[in-house]
């Protein structure tokens, strides 16, 4: 729970808050609008969703929300985007930090008063340059640490809260389907072992056919050539001596 700073202590409040909803594109648009309602406004927004599923996906929207109205915002994000997974929340005193700052400015202003001065007394072209320059260079700083003081300033007037949305997970797939018990379970189990065996025996043949259709082509071919061979051996072998009459 934030609890408001005691006065003259400047802090810096973060948050960061995860939840998953079924619409995360109405989620974020209540989470604007919530932020709106308290004083607030969106800064930045990051959307990355499926090309196959659309609807799936993740919103990142940082929202700066009035110190005053933060805790209350912040509970009401937490509530009504969706189911929450997840909060953490941190304060950063940065009283010092605002202090130095503020003294540096206060320095920095004085230190070109006195610059300015000199330069109406400065009597050569010299001189007027050389303080010209010095004047130009503490402007430069008085510029960065009033940007500073201007940053440090909204950030301890605002709190920022950044809310990651979370598309729901689908259904988990079915599991396989039970049979029914009896008769006509044993029916279905039986058709089922029945139908496995017979796609287990169409691949076993569907595998060994390219082999069998091989050593079939090879054995009708030897078979031609050994016929061949007998007929050719047949053909040369020497006629024997006649018998006498």
């Amino acid at each position: 729970m934030v609890v408001p700073p005691p006065a003259g202590q400047a802090i810096i409040y973060t948050a960061s808050l995860t939840v998953r909803a079924g619409d995360i594109r109405a989620a974020a648009t209540r989470a604007a609008r919530l932020a709106g309602a308290a004083g607030g406004y969106v800064s930045g927004e990051t959307a990355r969703f499926s090309r196959r599923n659309p609807a799936e996906g993740t919103i990142l929207i940082q929202l700066k929300i009035p110190v005053a109205r933060y805790q209350a915002t912040l509970a009401a994000l937490s509530a009504r985007l969706g189911t929450r997974i997840s909060l953490s929340q941190h304060a950063r005193d940065v009283t010092q930090t605002v202090a130095d700052v503020t003294s540096r400015v206060a320095s920095a202003r004085a230190g070109i008063a006195q610059l300015r001065r000199l330069l109406a007394r400065a009597g050569s072209v010299s001189s007027l340059l050389k303080v010209q320059e010095q004047i130009n260079a503490q402007e430069s700083d008085l510029e960065a640490l009033q940007s500073q003081q201007r940053a440090l300033a909204h950030q301890t007037t605002y709190g920022t809260v950044s809310v990651m949305l979370v598309s729901k997970r689908p259904p988990p797939a079915a599991g396989p389907v039970k049979l029914a018990s009896g008769f006509t379970g044993g029916l279905a189990a039986g058709w089922h072992a029945l139908r496995r065996a017979t796609s287990w025996l169409l691949t076993g043949v569907g595998a060994l056919l390219p082999f069998a259709l091989f050593v079939i082509i090879a054995g009708y071919a030897a078979l031609r050539g050994w016929r061949w061979l007998g007929r050719h051996r047949a053909g040369r072998r020497p006629a024997g001596p006649r018998p006498a009459g």
